[in-house]
């Protein structure tokens, strides 16, 4: 345990599972049950804007978006999740977790029902609307990332940190299941009440002015998970490692704790003086900061971003899977409604069968097998199947073998999620000092969040085929789904080399983590010796 420990953080170190635990992360998980129903929510519904507002006389195909368009309504919230995660997690170390996190909540409350609004009816202004509110919203959800992780950090137990984290960020897979399902009873809902022929019978009449609804509805309910839980988290009290650590208020903390643990804690104002007078209030721009955690924020930062370059790219192929066995037929031979219904039940069997699974499983073994082991099999089997779907890619093409692609492309999610998307999310709220922890894990999920739009943009473009007369409508030709799977099968083995610069936090605290409390003079060299060959943590040394 890290000398000169305050009893309030050691009590919140050893206390048994209780019900505030679980309260925490529903409270957290709720969060992010509604940021992963706002982001992904609107891959359910871009084929149903094109055909609503791009529609073009006389066109084989019904309308789509253009690739521009089709890049900035799916990516804004992206690019608004990026900025919000560098400036609340800024902001959760200057201002406290608690004030923050209400911030953000009621953000993404106003701003996932303004996404369903719109200044006008014309393409451009609906699509500007969309886009702008869009942004706000991402910007929200990204300071859900390091809030709720540190939040759920810091009111964990050692022993069960990880899978508590874990459980919060499990959540997202609830929030991409619930967006499908929602999907698929409103779809079906207006599709029995509004029947219309299919595209290639009227193309007019296959979209019924009441399918604008649809997409405007399914946007604005992510809004309703997010303001049930205002409440709760206001009612939350501040974490009593930045009452302690960062604000110096250790009576506060002992107060606040004691009613959460429901025993006495003594104040220990003295201590926290004295931790204090030991001068470690070193900030992120600082040789100190370097020399203790340089490597492991290049270790957790290099990790999160080369696993959402392939995370994200993964969507480019799961049109040609739901196509190939037959979950989505050709879209002129259905009408809108019907298209939205097909893609939203196509998602939600991927979110049951591989998504879901994958997040419990890391929630289960967490603890267990350790972070460290869980990412570097995650990376590994991850860059096993992106190779084995990469080098003979024709066989998987071939109308025989569609089952074992579909198994392949599975696998490859279930080992994402089992795995460094999972991690990735916890590592960086147990290894950083209280009064950075934040802003670190703030930094190490905006780099994932850049890693995200290299993979969902940056793919998209290169995915396309070499041949000009394959290429889809309105894209250059780029290097082909053969080659861009080799790549993606390049950054998953520069993952698991990455992850040799993250430290196992299994079973410590979070002080012998940061290092906070411990002296910085006087160890002893066998000491060290125990530090360095404790485990496989190259970084360790460095804390």
């Amino acid at each position: 345990m890290a000398k000169n420990n305050l009893e309030v953080l050691n009590a919140l170190d050893v206390a048994k599972t209780q019900w505030y635990h679980f309260t925490a992360i529903v409270i957290a998980g709720m969060g992010f049950f509604t940021d992963a129903y706002d982001l992904f929510c609107i891959s359910l519904v871009t084929k149903l804007l094109g055909r609503i507002y791009y529609h073009k006389p006389g066109d084989l195909k019904p309308g789509s978006l253009p690739p521009n368009v089709s890049a900035a309504v799916n990516g804004v919230a992206l690019c608004g999740t990026l900025a919000g995660q560098l400036f609340f997690g800024w902001l959760g170390d200057k201002m406290g977790r608690k004030r923050v996190y209400g911030m953000t909540l009621m953000l993404m409350v106003i701003c996932s029902i303004a996404s369903g609004l719109s200044f006008g009816h014309e393409p451009k202004s609906v699509i500007a609307t969309l886009c702008f509110f869009r942004f706000w919203l991402g910007f929200g959800i990204g300071g859900d990332y390091p809030l709720s992780a540190t939040i759920m950090s810091e009111y964990a137990n050692k022993k069960t940190r990880g899978a508590f984290i874990a459980a919060v960020f499990a959540m997202q897979g609830f929030g991409i299941l619930a967006g499908g399902i929602f999907a698929i009873i409103i779809s079906a809902a207006f599709k029995a009440a509004f029947p219309s022929p299919i595209y290639k019978i009227d193309p007019v009449g296959s979209t019924v002015p009441q399918a604008d609804y649809v997409w405007r509805i399914v946007l604005m309910f992510g809004a309703l998970p997010a303001a049930l839980t205002y409440y709760s988290r206001m009612k939350m009290p501040e974490t009593a490692r930045y009452t302690a650590l960062v604000a110096k208020n250790a009576k506060q903390a002992a107060a606040d704790m004691s009613k959460v643990l429901q025993v006495e804690l003594e104040a220990e104002e003295e201590k926290v003086r004295s931790i204090e007078a030991e001068g470690k209030d070193f900030g992120l721009f600082t040789k100190q900061f370097l020399r203790r955690h340089g490597l492991h924020l290049l270790g957790t930062t290099s990790t999160w971003l080369l696993l959402d370059i392939a995370f994200y790219s993964q969507n480019l192929f799961q049109k040609d899977i739901f196509s190939a066995i037959g979950w989505i037929p050709a879209a002129n031979t259905m009408n809108a409604l019907e298209e939205v219904y097909r893609i939203a039940r196509a998602q939600t069997l991927i979110a049951l069968c591989s998504t879901v699974p994958g997040y419990w499983f890391t929630v289960a073994l967490i603890d267990k097998m350790g972070r460290f082991s869980i990412q570097l099999i995650g990376f590994f089997f991850m860059t096993v199947f992106m190779f084995a779907l990469a080098i003979p890619y024709h066989h998987w093409t071939l109308s025989d073998h569609n089952i074992g692609f579909v198994v392949m492309y599975s696998l490859t999610f279930f080992f994402a999620n089992f795995g460094p998307n999972a991690t990735t999310f916890v590592v960086p709220a147990e290894i950083f000092p209280a009064r950075l922890r934040s802003t670190c894990h703030g930094i190490s999920a905006a780099a994932g969040k850049a890693g995200a739009i290299v993979g969902a943009f940056g793919f998209l473009y290169a995915a396309q085929s070499q041949d000009k007369a394959k290429v889809d409508k309105g894209y250059p030709t780029g290097i082909g789904v053969k080659n861009s799977l080799i790549v993606l099968g390049v950054v998953n083995f520069l993952g698991m080399l990455f992850t040799l610069l993250v430290p196992e936090s299994k079973g410590k605290s979070l002080e012998e983590m940061s290092g906070e409390n411990e002296q910085e003079e006087g160890r002893s060299p066998s000491e060290e010796s125990k530090q360095v060959l404790a485990g496989h943590d190259t970084g360790s040394v460095l804390v």
